[in-house]
């Protein structure tokens, strides 16, 4: 049995909650709404009947808050609430960090890295270079660590990706969704890269501005992805694929199901002793966020990556 650790809270998340739940297969759907999050245990009740990994407990949480953190492991019957990130080394298996807020997460992460412990780091895993750099060489030294959107095991782009053939060469990519580029943006690259097989960019030029952001990727194969996120639509993650052949539109609305197949790759990672998803996929994610970002910044500088 696998012991792992829940680390970490950010406001608006609900990962700390639905992931443990996942992982035990239990889940006390008052505690979650009280907490604010009834859509969660709307989910999970909806799944109930494939609640739980097998390998895998989580054995041990922490969050910056006392009182969040007792109400996660309430809510998921969760064992040992941590009084720091350093009481829980030694404890746990591997580690989940939970926060979605990249600035927080080399911090949190270092304690368990330092340590030689697997962990998973909620997306985004970097939202500047020098943070990313000290994951990369932490990765080099042979330290195990995982991120992605869980977009990536979508069902929704999984069952659209084994059509694709059928719609030529491809040519665009365009995606849509609600509020922020750091946090939100990375969802629709996740998805576009695991759709077109992780292709190189060779460009990356902001045409939007803040809180509309419009982002123009040219790739080295000669697909071009334009991802659009505002903050003030209605809630959507949509993706169009467009061939020479044909076209499909994916609406990815499944969260459940994407939470369950990440965690379930986190958990085969730990049990094989390395990543199943190579570091150098989500580091090319994570820099074609940034440079995104860095061409705002610029006015619109295309960035070459």
């Amino acid at each position: 049995m696998i012991k792992i650790g829940i680390i970490g809270m950010s406001t608006g998340n609900a990962h700390p909650y639905s992931w443990s739940s996942i992982i035990n297969g239990k889940f006390d759907s008052d505690e979650i709404n009280n907490a604010g999050y009834p859509a969660v245990s709307a989910y999970l009740q909806a799944n109930v009947d494939t609640l739980g990994i097998n390998a895998a407990k989580v054995t041990h949480v922490w969050t910056q808050d006392k009182e969040i953190s007792a109400s996660i492991a309430k809510s998921s019957i969760i064992e040992n609430v941590s009084g720091s990130l350093e009481d829980m080394v030694g404890s746990v298996d591997a580690v989940m960090l939970s926060r979605d807020d990249p600035e927080n997460h080399v911090a949190m992460a270092k304690p368990f890295i330092d340590a030689g412990i697997p962990i998973f780091i909620d997306k985004p895993l970097a939202s500047n270079s020098t943070d990313l750099t000290y994951f990369s060489k932490e990765v080099a030294k042979g330290k195990f660590i995982m991120s992605c959107s869980s977009q990536r095991y979508s069902n929704e782009c999984r069952t659209a990706k084994q059509d694709l053939t059928s719609l030529g060469k491809l040519e665009l990519i365009t995606a849509v969704g609600k509020k922020d580029w750091i946090k939100y943006g990375i969802h629709l690259l996740e998805g576009i890269f695991v759709l077109a097989d992780d292709p190189k960019p060779v460009s990356v030029k902001h045409i939007g501005k803040d809180s509309k952001d419009i982002v123009h990727i040219q790739f080295e194969n000669g697909l071009q992805a334009v991802v659009h996120i505002f903050m003030d639509i209605a809630p959507t993650f949509q993706i169009s694929v467009f061939g020479q052949k044909g076209w499909r539109l994916i609406e990815i609305k499944n969260s459940y199901s994407q939470f369950r197949d990440t965690i379930i790759e986190f958990v085969r990672s730990v049990e094989e002793g390395k990543a199943r998803l190579p570091f150098s996929k989500t580091e090319i994610i994570i820099r074609t966020l940034i440079a995104a970002n860095e061409s705002l910044k610029q006015r619109g500088k295309e960035i070459k990556m």
